[in-house]
């Protein structure tokens, strides 16, 4: 049940077999009655009319025959063979003159052998006409479909056993193939490249027994040009189809280095997303929004990956900015307070609150925090921490200006307070812990429009196994072990 699907590409090599069998193995003896036919033409013909052009060695007239004895002798043979029409012969001191016509150039050469092994024959002129065919004479063709008809029907035992070689070859590619893949099992652990070594052992036992059809057959010349025009094909289709060779290519080495699984939070070429599956020519995608995208493996595989699954914990980071005229170490104590109190955010690695640059109207700080990326969304706790700080700063009183729209009054300006100040506002220091403890005041980790902290990924993955894969094929990575998205 295990290999069912994975051998059924094998039958088609027993399939091809026949092919180039069937067409190969004809067309192989057209060209040989072929070569019979017009190379070496005179075998052919002398074959067929052996018995009737077999020349005499000498022509007995009498001794010392004379030239009308000579004429009389030739011309009744030549009238008797009937393959002369109006035959003419003159014989003057001893040379002969052949006229009349023939149908073929080999009669006219076996008449003139003819003349010249008669007695006392000096010399041959031969002026015998050879007729061109007819337009409408189909006897060669005839006779031509009649000996390609014999040819066939003693070629039908070679076909025979070379039928029963190549049964054979795909019983023994069906039994190897499926030993190797038993053997490799858990020996190879990629499905790609264990596929692959599994298919080209097949295909080196199916070209064996298919050299060994035509070697038997006296055609090894004809194997070693197909196994060779084999090799050469496909490095031509390897250059003509470059893109589609790169992508396998890739596919294999993607599969084989493993530096992603099936559910991952990766990162390639600016697009993140989770992996829905490798296939042999592109990876697949669900981004955040829920849509998928291929990416072509060779640039999956030039490409940096940044894998988010790999380590649960992710730091986040943003920017916040206070007045010139705020303390720093005070908003860094309340910033802080909020980092520590939140629930998403890790105590180790512990977060941080530093000064990142001097603005021309805030003091830039950037708090960096870490959270665990499988359990919460970095997005909403990233809005989480911002509104809870900037709320925290509000009710402390460290202002956060606006470069855009900012004045500064380096000599001050008199602002006269409607209500009456704290005991801390009047001595100069924010309120901190009391503001942030304030249970009105006090805000919630995460509002309603923020929804709950956890990460979204269980969405996605909902929205995934509603839509429609982009790619049929294989997954050639291995399953989630955070069960964050299950590959199709």
């Amino acid at each position: 049940m295990i290999y069912k699907n994975q051998v059924t590409y094998f039958p088609n090599f027993f399939l091809i077999g026949i092919v180039f069998f069937f067409i190969l193995y004809p067309l192989w003896a057209f060209v040989q009655e072929d070569m019979h036919m017009h190379p070496v033409k005179e075998k052919k013909e002398t074959s067929k009319t052996i018995d009737s052009l077999q020349l005499p060695v000498k022509v007995d007239v009498k001794p010392k025959a004379l030239d009308y004895e000579i004429s009389q002798r030739l011309e009744n043979i030549l009238k008797s063979t009937d393959w002369f029409m109006d035959p003419y012969v003159k014989v003057k001191d001893g040379v002969v003159f052949l006229e009349g016509k023939t149908r073929t150039d080999e009669y006219k050469k076996w008449a003139g052998e003819l003349a010249h092994n008669t007695q006392d024959t000096v010399a041959v002129v031969n002026h015998i006409h050879v007729m061109a065919p007819s337009i409408f004479d189909f006897q060669p063709i005839i006779a031509g479909l009649h000996e390609q008809w014999h040819s066939l029907l003693r070629t039908i035992p070679s076909i025979i056993f070379g039928l029963l070689i190549l049964l054979i070859t795909w019983v023994a590619v069906k039994s190897i193939t499926f030993l190797v893949r038993l053997f490799l099992k858990n020996r190879l652990k990629n499905p790609l490249l264990r596929r692959v070594v599994v298919w080209g052992v097949g295909l080196g036992v199916f070209l064996t027994g298919l050299y060994t059809v035509f070697h038997l057959m006296g055609l090894t010349d004809i194997a070693l040009t197909i196994i060779g025009g084999t090799g050469l094909l496909g490095i031509i289709l390897g250059i003509a189809f470059k893109d589609i060779t790169e992508n396998l290519l890739a596919s294999i080495f993607l599969s084989i280095n493993n530096p992603f699984h099936s559910g991952d939070l990766i990162e390639i070429d600016g697009i993140t997303g989770y992996v829905q599956s490798l296939t042999i020519r592109s990876t697949i995608l669900i981004t955040l929004e829920g849509n998928y995208v291929q990416i072509p493996n060779a640039k999956v595989y030039k490409s940096n990956i940044r894998n988010y699954t790999s380590n649960s914990n992710r730091r986040e980071d943003f920017i916040i900015g206070i007045g010139y005229g705020c303390a720093i170490s005070d908003a860094q104590e309340v910033a802080l307070k909020i980092l520590k109190e939140h629930p998403a955010i890790l105590s180790d690695p512990e977060p941080w609150v530093l000064v990142d640059n001097l603005s021309s109207a805030t003091v830039n700080l950037r708090i960096y925090f870490w959270l665990d990326g499988k359990k919460h969304s970095w997005l909403k706790v990233r809005s989480s921490v911002i509104r809870l700080i900037k709320r925290a700063f509000q009710l402390g009183g460290i202002s956060m200006p606006d470069e855009g729209r900012e004045r500064v009054f380096p000599d001050g300006i008199v602002v006269r307070m409607i209500s009456q100040k704290t005991e801390k506002q009047e001595k100069g220091k924010p309120v901190i812990a009391d503001a942030i403890n304030d249970n009105e005041k006090k805000e919630i980790v995460a509002t309603a429009a923020e929804g709950k902290l956890n990460s979204e990924a269980e969405g996605i993955k909902e929205q995934a196994l509603k839509s429609r894969t982009p790619e049929e094929g294989s997954n050639l990575l291995k399953k989630e072990t955070s069960g964050i998205l299950k590959s199709s």
